[in-house]
């Protein structure tokens, strides 16, 4: 630390979402920004195009000298050299959940959680503010489509915008003047062990929210929210009555159009700018902190219509009139349930084949029945092998586990090295590709093939 500021910062999984977003920021304050991955990407490559130096080898020597701070990422392994080292070098040594709780203090922070929506919820809100006058600085758990980046920078406004992780209990360093929470889902029940406990974790974080701030939860989440006074209470939902919910809600051409009933009547006429049921009540519950924070309704229909969405959050690749591929995060049952829900929705009677590739061993064994169910919509599934992520494999553990839970439909498990050969022997009208590992590197491949036979369909 030298005359209290930052000036060399080093990251371990600098490649990882949360992480890279921490990364640019303190690049953006102009520190000397450093780190490892364990292996290259598209981020890390957008990363060193910004300055900042990464390696991929697990070599103490290739750390840079005279460090003032390291923040890691509890996915990177407690035996790795270099976190031993450094563990033990007497720097400052912080989690990224760390990192950003003090870069949030003391300053005006909207914090969105939610084990499903939060992402999309946290760029909405993003934009919308950065389309105002009030601006924002956000970290985003997502690549903005609108911004190109997981990181909006700003060093006059006074809003921070923060996506609230719960794995790890990360969002429990966060303390905002805004706390909203999309859903609470069972998950990462490797960490809390039950839902109960999950629950409880969400139950801590909206109590952290600042004297005279404001909660905003999904209506029907079962959250003890206190009633002593200190807190505004609003919530928000798709159709059912709420503090905040649509009316006359329209697909047109493949997007929503919708009234707004809020706490100060009926606002009329926005159209979301991204397709997707689910994304239309992502964008009431961005919407109600906008018009909270007192942002011009004309203002907000105008950015509406212009959001773009974020990278693999419902993302139509392809659509030409012959075959139509989305690209999607989806990972848990209840999120595959939405994305479908809406694909039917936008292309009813259409062939759907969808290819998932399994996150977390534990999450498949947790969830192996609930992802039968949500995937048994499809017309076909392809299955990819469980992406371990930071886990070990499980004995019994595999994406056969949820094929056998599949009813009703076609089934086949193939390598990822597999999967465009496979594609080429399928007959489809829509194709989906879900899931939350490296499944986003099949992504061009894919497109390359679709492309390739709408030329050929067409004599070209």
């Amino acid at each position: 630390m030298k005359n209290g500021q930052l000036h060399n910062i080093y990251f371990l999984g600098i490649g990882g979402i949360g992480m890279s977003a921490l990364a640019r920021y303190y690049n953006a304050r102009g520190a000397n920004v450093s780190g490892y991955d364990k292996t290259p990407s598209d981020l890390t490559a957008r990363l060193q195009k910004e300055g900042i130096a990464i390696h991929f080898e697990d070599d103490v020597n290739q750390i840079p000298d005279n460090l003032d701070l390291i923040i890691y990422t509890p996915a990177v392994p407690k035996d790795l050299k270099e976190f031993v080292h450094l563990q033990n070098s007497g720097i400052g040594f912080l989690k990224r959940s760390e990192a950003l709780g003090l870069l949030t203090k003391g300053r005006k922070t909207i914090a969105v959680a939610g084990t499903h929506g939060k992402t999309t919820v946290s760029t909405l809100i993003a934009w919308l503010l950065n389309q105002s006058e009030l601006g924002c600085t956000a970290f985003l758990g997502g690549i903005s489509n609108n911004f190109k980046s997981n990181l909006v920078y700003s060093e006059n406004a006074d809003w921070m915008v923060a996506e609230a992780d719960e794995y790890d209990k990360s969002f429990l360093k966060l303390f905002p003047d805004i706390a909203l929470v999309t859903s609470v889902d069972a998950d990462h029940l490797d960490i809390y062990g039950s839902k109960n406990s999950l629950v409880q974790s969400f139950n801590d974080f909206i109590s952290q929210t600042k004297d005279s701030g404001t909660i905003i939860i999904k209506q029907g989440l079962e959250l003890e929210i206190d009633q002593k006074g200190k807190n505004k209470i609003l919530r928000y939902s798709l159709r059912e009555k709420a503090d905040y919910f649509t009316k006359d809600l329209e697909l047109k051409n493949g997007f929503y159009t919708f009234d707004l009933q809020t706490p100060q009547g009926l606002l009329k006429g926005f159209t979301l700018g991204i397709p997707g049921l689910f994304n239309v009540e992502n964008a009431v519950a961005a919407l109600s902190v906008a018009l909270m924070l007192g942002i011009d309704e004309d203002n907000l229909r105008q950015s509406l219509a212009r959001f773009s969405g974020t990278n693999r959050r419902f993302d139509i690749l392809v659509n030409d009139g012959t075959k139509v591929y989305i690209d999607d995060y989806a990972h848990h049952p209840k999120e595959i349930e939405a994305v479908l829900h809406s694909v039917r929705e936008m292309f009813p009677r259409k062939k759907l084949l969808g290819v998932f590739q399994p996150h977390l061993y534990s999450r498949t064994r947790d969830f192996a029945k609930e992802f039968g169910k949500s995937l048994s919509t499809l017309d076909e599934l392809i299955l990819l092998p469980i992406y371990p992520a930071r886990e070990k494999p499980i004995s019994g553990v595999d994406s056969e586990l949820i094929a056998k839970q599949v009813e009703n439909i076609s089934v086949n498990i193939c390598e990822k090295n597999e999967l465009i050969a496979e594609l080429k022997k399928k007959d489809f009208d829509v194709l989906i590709t879900m899931g939350a590992g490296d499944i986003d590197r099949l992504v061009e491949p894919i497109v390359g093939l679709l492309k390739d036979d709408i030329l050929s369909a067409v004599g070209t």
